[in-house]
């Protein structure tokens, strides 16, 4: 019912295709995550909370197309993973933050008496003789912790972070091309459907051997997907890699602030 909540049935009469569509679509969605999370409350931990929540019934209805039936996964449930923070004040700073223990728990090692875990980004170097990123005493390893930020005439203009491991730099050029080429609002620019490419050679050693996958988010026409196609793309689709986004903006002529903080995960907008 939360899904189907979240389509206006105002206009669409008993019987109707759309009608027969949605509801279909919806309990599609509903038993794909009954088949991963459903079991003896005894012996799993169900994550009720969160399948039963408005918030995750509009990211799962965001999947259903009106112009075809789909093939659906179970929904990711987030455990942890990578955080983003922005916050300004009222004389123009504005601090941009992310920060990740990489995988899970991090290390699973906390410095004694300090509360925190150590992360273990240490995977990510390459254990490739000569390679840039090659495994060292007190070197840096790659990551992909990228906070982002925007100056306009060497003024603080945009604040923002998209979580999510490599596609973290393809989303900061998603949400600039959205706000400034394709002229959306600050909320609307963290919306949109995103399209993430996935394959490309990276400084671990592996070496991309063929063109990789752009896997698309519900959202886009299928005329797009088809023309990609046509030009030799390799095409799929996935849920729960498009990152979380969030934004502060200051608007300079009127000084304000806008803020931004989309459905992807866990995220909140607020004045003070």
């Amino acid at each position: 019912l939360n899904i189907i909540e979240q389509f206006d049935f105002s206009n669409i009469p008993f019987g109707s295709p759309e009608h027969i569509h949605i509801v279909t679509e919806a309990k599609k969605l509903a038993f794909e995550d009954r088949a991963k999370y459903y079991a003896d409350p005894d012996f799993v931990k169900i994550p009720l909370d969160t399948l039963l929540s408005k918030s995750y019934a509009k990211i799962r209805a965001a999947q259903v197309s009106m112009e075809r039936a789909g093939r659906y996964e179970a929904g990711e449930i987030s455990k942890g993973e990578t955080i983003y923070l922005t916050t300004a004040d009222k004389f123009g700073n504005m601090v941009s933050l992310i920060q990740s223990n990489y995988r899970g728990m991090g290390s699973g090692m906390a410095p004694p008496k300090l509360g925190f875990m150590l992360q273990d980004r240490g995977e990510l170097f390459s254990l490739k003789k000569g390679d840039a990123n090659e495994f060292k005493p007190r070197k840096r390893p790659f990551h992909t912790i990228i906070p982002s930020f925007v100056t306009e005439n060497g003024k603080p203009l945009m604040s923002f972070g998209v979580m999510g491991g490599d596609f973290q730099p393809q989303g900061h050029v998603q949400i600039i091309m959205n706000l400034f080429d394709f002229g959306m609002g600050l909320q609307e620019a963290g919306d949109a459907p995103r399209f993430d490419h996935d394959g490309s050679s990276t400084p671990l050693g592996e070496v991309s051997t063929d063109r990789g996958t752009i896997r698309m988010e519900s959202g886009f026409d299928y005329e797009t997907i088809r023309a990609l196609m046509k030009l030799r793309h390799s095409v799929g689709f996935a849920n729960g890699v498009y990152g979380g986004y969030q934004a502060i903006m200051r608007d300079h002529e009127k000084n304000v602030y806008l803020g931004a903080s989309e459905s992807r995960k866990d995220g909140q907008s607020v004045g003070y």
